[in-house]
């Protein structure tokens, strides 16, 4: 266990506790400011793992696989609360079926996994940002949280279609040519 993985382990133990405040205490506004935790702590392990030198085969299992939970769970928790737009929620969802069908595909197939893309990474960035502010104006009720919620939400679904887009032609090539030689990447 590097300290990177154990940021990235306990980003995934803090999505029961996000769930708790978003649909147990009907607190959309903590519940997204804990969201916003978990999306800033993505950040952090993969910079420590860098930094410390300690990228690791199971660090990049668990960093993407932290992030699909904790926006797996704020959209359909965020959807089930009435906090997130059904258009935003919807969009994401989709996204998220194609790449994860795709990422199987090749983990199936070859073995292998996608190379994160920073039009992914920003994205998943901007989704954090713009879920955060939906949930706190959920909560707290003022417009400027509605505001940066779409602000963040538009460019950030764009980031991720262009994302899926690009991982669907690198899996298309990776099929045709096979598995590069290093296949312990993964995608976000």
């Amino acid at each position: 266990m590097t300290i990177p993985n154990i940021v990235s382990v306990i980003r995934i133990l803090l999505v029961p506790l996000f769930l708790w405040l978003l649909l147990a205490r009907d607190d959309p506004a903590a519940a997204g400011w804990l969201l916003l935790a978990i999306g800033a702590t993505d950040w952090i392990d993969g910079f420590l793992a860098r930094r410390l030198n300690q990228v690791s085969a199971i660090g990049k299992v668990l960093d993407p696989t932290a992030d699909r939970l904790a926006v797996g769970a704020a959209v359909v928790g965020g959807w089930i609360a009435g906090v997130l737009p059904w258009p935003v929620a919807l969009a994401i969802v989709v996204r998220e079926m194609i790449v994860t069908t795709v990422a199987a595909v090749l983990a199936i197939r070859l073995k292998t996994a996608l190379e994160v893309r920073w039009v992914g990474k920003a994205g998943t960035f901007g989704l954090y940002g713009a879920i955060t502010s939906f949930f706190v104006y959920a909560g707290w009720g003022q417009d400027v949280f509605r505001w940066l919620a779409w602000s963040w939400a538009i460019p950030a679904l764009v980031f991720y279609y262009i994302s899926a887009v690009i991982y669907i032609g690198d899996a298309r090539r990776l099929i045709a040519t096979g598995p590069p030689v290093s296949s312990d990447r993964s995608s976000t």
